[in-house]
């Protein structure tokens, strides 16, 4: 392999000492525009790579924030991400972005690696099977400054950033009472976590202040993956009562199980009001247009990443017990439309 060039090696070439080559490369005001020229040129040449990370830990930062996600292939979290990536690079910061596959230990290899990488903070949203945060220990013990959002845990080392998934799920399942369903069927994912956690409290206290029964068959615990969604629309095909209402906490697996109830002789909204959540692009895509809850997620990735760097920059201290709760807006469109 070719021998990595060093800013001595431009300083013999140019026969300039080496302090002055490096003050050149930063852009110091000391050497005039001409011999800043000359070195650059022989810097591009020489095929020189500026050592930033070494540099950074000098200065004991590396401008680099770790992000850890459930899914890549999320169009919610796509939209985070996006929020996440404007903000840091507006500031000069990057971002090293991993996901935990909704696996704990991989989660846990993910905090290793972000920890070992030296970031300058965290920004996580948790796997569906994480119980408790000891695998981000070395970042609390280090104050390491991290921000959990969307799916979070209520602990005392750093800021949540949320909806209030509870009113959410209320308003969705009384959206559906308002169109006159009165046999509702929830479809939501892990329990361990507090987004389908309080989306289900909120389909319950909907239900009871309606004077409906929560029954445990109108309850379905999945994965959200689209054979979830096909898988849920037979087992409604199958049913003696079917419901005539459906809140999915999920737009992909709504929008497959409206694929499969449609396939089984059930009109929409006609049978079976069906609402969604997070108003990703397939809301808009199948037919009828999908009712669901709009969740920021590109506001969300924004204020996660502002409120880190602000806090990295000293303009504004994280606390610990801090919780930023964001608006979300239900959505009214064809697949629940009755009245």
């Amino acid at each position: 392999m070719e021998k990595e060039t060093t800013i001595y090696d431009i300083a013999r070439l140019l026969n300039l000492s080496p302090a002055t080559v490096s003050r050149a490369l930063n852009d110091h005001p000391a050497i005039n525009s001409n011999t800043k020229q000359l070195i650059s040129s022989k810097a591009l040449e020489m095929g020189y790579r500026s050592n930033t990370f070494a540099s950074n830990l000098r200065r004991q930062q590396t401008k680099t924030i770790g992000v850890i996600v459930p899914r890549l292939d999320s169009a919610f979290m796509s939209t985070v991400l996006s929020g996440m990536e404007k903000v840091a690079n507006e500031a000069s910061y990057n971002l090293i972005i991993s996901q935990s596959l909704e696996s704990t230990r991989k989660e846990m290899a993910n905090a290793k690696t972000m920890f070992n990488s030296r970031v300058d903070g965290l920004l996580v949203s948790l796997a569906s099977d994480t119980e408790n945060l000891e695998h981000f220990s070395t970042f609390f013990r280090k104050g390491i400054p991290m921000i959990l959002f969307d799916r979070v845990m209520p602990q005392k080392n750093c800021t949540n950033i949320v909806i209030d998934n509870l009113k959410a799920g209320y308003e969705a399942t009384t959206h559906l009472i308002e169109q006159g369903c009165r046999r509702i069927m929830h479809v939501t994912g892990s329990t361990k976590r507090n987004v389908y956690i309080d989306r289900l409290k909120g389909y319950k206290m909907a239900l009871l202040e309606h004077d409906l029964p929560v029954l445990d068959e109108l309850i379905r615990v999945t994965n959200f993956t689209r054979q979830d969604g096909l898988d849920v629309a037979n087992d409604i095909a199958n049913m003696d009562s079917p419901p005539d209402g459906l809140f999915v906490a999920s737009d992909l697996c709504a929008a497959s199980c409206m694929g499969g109830l449609r396939r089984n002789g059930f009109s929409i909204p006609g049978d079976i009001a069906v609402v969604g959540f997070n108003d990703d692009p397939i809301a808009q895509l199948v037919e009828p247009n999908l009712t669901t809850i709009h969740y920021p997620g590109q506001e969300m990735g924004e204020i996660a990443a502002q409120s880190l760097i602000n806090h990295l920059k000293g303009q504004l201290r994280i606390s610990t017990t801090n919780t930023i709760l964001l608006n979300y807006e239900l959505i009214v469109r064809d697949s629940s439309r009755r009245t």
